[in-house]
């Protein structure tokens, strides 16, 4: 056991047994563990009832000056705060040193990354391999119904509902959602559960199953998106290829709903989000789009030259 461990042992196994008890998933945990470390690493030993906002402001901000992206910040941050959310709770702590601390912005600088139809279209064509039906159900799943990557991985076979082509998906924040299956995605929904890898264990039930016969694992969807996208762009001149990842996918879905016409509030509850002000971020418009909605704009205006 390291110094960390025995200096904290109690704490992170309380940390654990929390995020267990509130239903975080694994990969969430494991990714919320190791930024509490990180953290923790950072106190140099500290009594954590000595940790005052200070502490957690200036860990965040050593975190920014690595270099990473908001996005990564704000989810350090979020470790951070269920670690002493837990620690309260559990009545380990009397106060949270991390709570009304602000997250970085990151909505409002930066518009999403996303595929318009026919980039989709050129994606989905990329894929191939002996996994293919496997690998285009999970992707029609994120860019034609807007499932995040962990919850594609959670996904059971219970949870296609069939006769009502309907998908039952458990999101952020422990809720489900109904989210219904387009006409033209259930076939090859259809064939990669016909096509189903065999589980090593006969009673898993996963729908999508990864070639050692588990769970396929959200590591593992990234994988292939990675691996799709660099065929996508392999006759992309390097320094105008884009950072796509298997996210943008859903962005792509929200995307594409809005330019349809769909309202925002439908969306919301497509991408199960909790405010609809997170919703907002996908309402960009493309300069072609502002220039043709300018252009119907007309105007008369009488010429009263010469008149007295």
């Amino acid at each position: 056991m390291n110094e960390l461990e025995l200096n904290y042992e109690e704490e992170l196994e309380a940390f654990v047994i929390w995020m267990k008890d509130a239903g975080y998933t694994a990969y969430t945990r494991k990714s919320y563990l190791a930024d509490a470390r990180e953290f923790l690493a950072s106190l140099n030993g500290k009594d954590l009832a000595n940790v005052k906002k200070l502490h957690v402001v200036s860990y965040l901000t050593s975190v920014r000056e690595r270099g990473v992206s908001d996005a990564t910040r704000n989810r350090k941050h979020a470790s951070v705060s269920c670690l002493f959310k837990a620690l309260t709770e559990l009545e380990l702590l009397a106060h949270n040193p991390a709570a009304g601390i602000k997250k970085s912005r990151t909505e409002k600088n930066r518009e999403p990354v996303y595929l318009d139809e026919a980039e989709l279209q050129r994606f989905l064509s990329a894929i191939d391999g002996k996994y293919r039906s496997r690998n285009l159900a999970v992707f029609l799943l994120m860019s034609y119904m807007g499932l995040r990557v962990g919850e594609v991985h959670t996904l059971n076979l219970s949870d296609y509902i069939i006769d009502r082509r309907t998908l039952r998906v458990f999101g952020k924040g422990r809720k489900w959602r109904n989210v219904p299956v387009p006409e033209d995605i259930a076939p090859y929904l259809d064939q990669a559960l016909a096509e189903r890898l065999t589980p090593w264990r006969s009673k898993e039930e996963a729908m999508f199953i990864s070639q050692k016969g588990r769970r396929l694992s959200i590591r593992g969807i990234q994988g292939i998106a990675a691996d799709t996208f660099s065929r996508f762009q392999r006759e992309v001149p390097p320094s105008q290829q884009r950072a796509y990842s298997s996210h943008k996918l859903r962005h792509s879905f929200a995307t594409m709903l809005l330019r349809k016409g769909a309202d925002l509030r439908t969306v919301q509850e497509l991408l199960g989000h909790s405010s609809i002000q997170t919703t907002t971020v996908y309402t960009h418009i493309t300069s072609r789009e502002k220039e043709e909605a300018m252009s119907r704009l007309q105007i008369s205006i009488a010429d009263h030259t010469g008149s007295s």
